[in-house]
């Protein structure tokens, strides 16, 4: 018996955590080039620690051989990277709207390098994507994310053959979906860049003497900074609410 529970606990532990590590190694957060490597590693193995037991009713009863075992392993570790990918998409769509206000407001040629996506990005969306990798730990939205793990056994069963048709499906539509709330954020810079150009071509036509460009890249900086003032918070809290949506999937299909 003792035997038995050993080895049933040790491919338990392995198997979930191939899927938790793969999945951690990349998603928002935990994943990010700021954090090292070694406490990535101390939270998987730590969560797989604390999960293997929730896991193991959903594990094959009988330990498979060899070469099953390293097909099991090769499918989680696949499924954990879709999962991690996921949730690094949606946490894209704050770097997309920091691109869109950036281009909006005259500073699309400010890059930064951004730790979230290890990337040169956008001056606003360096801001943006850092504050919103807080603001998910200020909220414990974290949460989710290792919640959507677990509630992913029911989704993606062990020993089940993913459904890569499926899986391209939500892949899209989550891509579709960041590039529409990167959008849906940055909307009011937009508005503010169409007038404002529409302002500056009739005072061209007005007063042709006037070097409209002389005063319409200050002015647009300043009123982008402005209108970023104004809905900064509004936009993040946008954010929170379509992210906690679109994370608590993983949760609502498994029930």
């Amino acid at each position: 018996m003792l035997q038995e529970f050993i080895t049933t606990g040790v491919f338990a532990f392995i198997l979930t955590f191939v899927r938790i590590g793969s999945a951690v190694t990349i998603m928002p957060g935990v994943g990010d080039s700021l954090t090292p490597q070694n406490i990535r590693l101390y939270i998987a193995l730590g969560l797989s620690l604390v999960l293997s037991p929730l896991v193991a009713p959903h594990l094959p009863s009988p330990v498979p051989t060899t070469t099953m075992l390293f097909a099991l392993i090769a499918m989680e570790f696949i499924i954990g990277l879709f999962i991690g990918t996921i949730a690094r998409i949606f946490m894209a769509a704050l770097d997309t709207a920091g691109m869109v206000i950036s281009l909006a407001s005259g500073l699309g040629n400010a890059q930064l390098f951004n730790p979230g996506f290890q990337a040169q990005g956008s001056l606003i969306g360096a801001f943006m994507s850092i504050a919103g990798v807080t603001l998910l730990f200020v909220t414990d939205m974290h949460h989710l994310l290792f919640y959507g793990i677990v509630g992913s056994y029911e989704l993606f069963p062990v020993g089940a053959i993913p459904d890569t048709g499926n899986m391209a499906e939500l892949m899209s539509k989550a891509v579709a979906a960041s590039f529409m709330i990167g959008v849906q954020i940055s909307a009011p810079f937009l508005v503010v860049s169409l007038l404002l150009y529409i302002g500056m071509g009739v005072l061209t036509r007005l007063m042709p003497q006037i070097q409209v460009f002389l005063l319409a890249l200050p002015l647009q900086i300043i009123l982008a900074l402005i209108t970023l003032s104004l809905i900064v918070s509004a936009g993040f809290l946008f954010w929170l609410s379509r992210f906690e949506e679109n994370m608590v999937f993983f949760m609502s299909s498994g029930g």
